[in-house]
């Protein structure tokens, strides 16, 4: 407690001793301030949680408990979102935003991708990967393609290289097939499979993560219906929280899956419109966030990149190395930023 003199200024002892004090407060308030900022930044998420496995439809860590995990998706490795893939940006991650997950989306498909460029796009991101495990972050390793079961040879072929890499690594988690389009569940389920078979010659413990029809949406056809013969297998689920056609019905859908004992992972949703700009409704996106936490559901929110569209969390101009300042955030930005922190606890 400070103690006041009102005696003449001339009282030395008095001045000195006030000035004491203050330094003392000022000092004790910087240090409870960083203590708590440290302490937020070096949570060990792997330490805490270990190898993560399915037991009776949940995603439950070593403890048998659901982790959930909350963190955010890299963009598509390729475009604006390609320079954010450092070691830079990753650590910048950790400890600023909080995150527990970072998902990488390796591009495939589109000019400059996996397909053009497999030698450069695997350096990339296992650059970034390796980044995250020393992080220990939990990482998505995202084949991020809407045509997947296209192109299932080179498919097999980056996972088995993945799988030999990071077995043995709890931080891993693969995520085999980005949003199919308009296809059947069996073309997916067919296609997830054999690239699950071949991750399983290398890596039989690791989650791996199944997507389904209509960009993640068709999550309850897969619950009819689901992969067996395999253990630790989730199916994702996206959304984007401001699109007039992702509310309730969507949701519902969702609820139906997790109800018959679906293992449900969210690998990517946005505050956004479903094409990544549009309205961000506040409102909506929190009655999402809700459901989420109600669920315990893992999430990756998209997306890293300093695009001018409404889910982009970063700014035009945002630095490639992170260190981003409030005024690099997005709308999204701040407001994912914000939950991380609260929540990553």
């Amino acid at each position: 407690m400070m103690v006041l003199c009102f005696l003449p200024i001339k009282c030395l002892q008095c001045t000195l001793l006030n000035r004491f004090l203050m330094k003392k407060v000022v000092f004790l308030s910087v240090f409870v301030f960083f203590a708590i900022t440290s302490f937020a930044q070096k949570v060990n998420w792997v330490g805490r949680n270990g190898a993560l496995k399915v037991v009776d439809g949940k995603i439950l860590n070593s403890k048998n408990i659901q982790p959930q995990l909350r963190g955010v998706s890299l963009s598509w490795s390729i475009w604006e979102g390609k320079k954010y893939y450092n070691q830079d940006v990753v650590n910048w991650l950790q400890s600023d935003f909080n995150i527990s997950l970072l998902r990488v989306s390796m591009a495939v498909q589109p000019d400059g991708g996996y397909l053009q460029n497999p030698v450069e796009q695997e350096e990339l991101v296992t650059r970034t990967i390796d980044a995250a495990v020393k992080k220990n972050l939990y990482v998505l390793i995202d084949w991020h393609d809407h045509h997947a079961n296209e192109h299932l040879d080179q498919s097999k072929m980056f996972f088995a290289k993945m799988a030999k890499r990071y077995a043995g690594k709890p931080n891993i988690i693969y995520e085999i097939f980005n949003e199919p389009e308009k296809i059947t569940w069996q073309a997916v389920k067919d296609y997830a499979v054999q690239v699950i078979a071949e991750i399983r010659k290398y890596d039989t413990e690791n989650i791996i993560v199944v997507g389904s029809p209509h960009w993640d949406q068709d999550i309850d056809v897969a619950a009819k219906d689901p992969i067996k013969g395999f253990s630790n297998i989730a199916y994702s689920f996206h959304f984007y929280a401001s699109e007039p056609s992702h509310q309730e019905i969507l949701m519902k859908r969702a609820d139906e899956a997790i109800s018959s004992g679906l293992p449900v992972f969210v690998t990517e949703w946005g505050v956004g419109e479903a094409n990544g700009d549009g309205k961000f409704d506040v409102e909506k996106t929190d009655k999402w966030y809700s459901w989420m936490e109600k669920n315990k559901l893992s999430w990756a929110n998209w997306n890293i990149t300093d695009k001018t569209e409404t889910t982009a969390l970063l700014a035009p101009g945002a630095s490639p190395k992170g260190k981003w300042k409030p005024e690099m955030l997005t709308p999204a930005g701040k407001y994912i930023k914000m939950q991380l922190r609260k929540l990553n606890k």
